[in-house]
């Protein structure tokens, strides 16, 4: 059966394939118009204003604001993968749909701590920028995750704790924490509107 047919099977009269065309496109506008909204653009680039689309996210973005990491590191930086473009797209992909799920149900903790994946992935990064400080001056070697797990060592973060986001990280700890909120997407029109 060709395309034709199937669509003057479903939409015989004209009426129908016109109802169905602004059906779709209304479809399609409405969705365009809820992923700006949700500014799911940003989570394309590697700002890291983009991690307090969700406000749980002040805590952490406020404490690695003012780190030393925030001159030199993104989130990106450190929480994603950086072998290849396929890798890094695929493990941002797949951690962003989480993120939405555990929002989504409400199943955030009150301090977030990174996952196996995640936390294998971030000790992975602070190998790969701090290699030369680990073999040269301090001389650990390259212990990675999973050694530190069965005891071959230790992770980056059982010494270095409080870096790059210091304390519980929780928003009790942090509860006047300036961020830079992301502007509303509303048009003022609207939201003269509302009010």
């Amino acid at each position: 059966m060709k395309v034709k047919e199937i669509i003057q099977r479903f939409l015989p009269s004209r009426k129908g394939k016109v109802f169905a065309v602004i059906a779709l496109g209304m479809m399609m506008g409405g969705g365009a118009l809820f992923l700006y909204m949700l500014r799911a653009h940003t989570y394309l680039t590697d700002d890291p204003s983009a991690c307090v689309n969700c406000h749980i996210m002040a805590p952490y973005y406020a404490t690695w604001f003012h780190s030393s990491h925030s001159r030199n590191a993104t989130c990106n930086d450190c929480h994603v993968p950086h072998e290849n473009a396929v890798r890094k797209w695929a493990f941002k992909g797949m951690d962003g749909m989480r993120h939405v799920a555990v929002f989504l149900t409400r199943g955030e903790k009150e301090v977030i701590h990174a996952n196996d994946e995640s936390a294998q992935v971030i000790m992975n990064n602070c190998i790969r920028c701090h290699t030369q400080l680990n073999t040269e001056f301090v001389k650990t070697g390259r212990i990675d995750y999973m050694m530190s797990q069965v005891g071959e060592g230790k992770a980056c973060w059982d010494c270095h704790r409080e870096v790059p986001h210091g304390g519980s990280n929780s928003v009790a700890s942090t509860p006047d924490a300036l961020v830079p909120y992301p502007e509303s997407p509303v048009p003022d029109w609207l939201n003269k509107m509302i009010k």
